[in-house]
């Protein structure tokens, strides 16, 4: 999946190219996780620039690969696997 670099797009819509709800796409802007710009003053409008998205997919795409192909696993995912394994194990 490709995006138009200078291209901007509407939380919502993003959500929608994404299938997930508006929350998590403010939820990843929040966080940091995807860049967003504000329009306007006070409340304003949050609005998602092309190249932000493009990062955005390639940051989940490598965490996703890291995680489910080459097997790499965070400490607190391979100490609570650990957990189970003794836990689960049977003599």
């Amino acid at each position: 999946m490709q995006f138009e670099s200078n291209a901007v797009f509407r939380v919502k819509a993003v959500a929608e190219m994404f299938d997930v709800s508006v929350q998590t796409i403010y939820r990843a802007i929040e966080s940091g996780e995807l860049g967003a710009l504000k329009l306007g003053t006070g409340k304003g409008a949050l609005r998602v620039p092309g190249w932000a998205l493009n990062a955005y997919v390639e940051a989940c795409s490598l965490a996703a690969y890291e995680t489910f192909v080459a097997g790499n696993q965070s400490a607190a995912e391979a100490a609570d696997d650990a957990q189970g394994a003794q836990v689960g194990e049977v003599a």
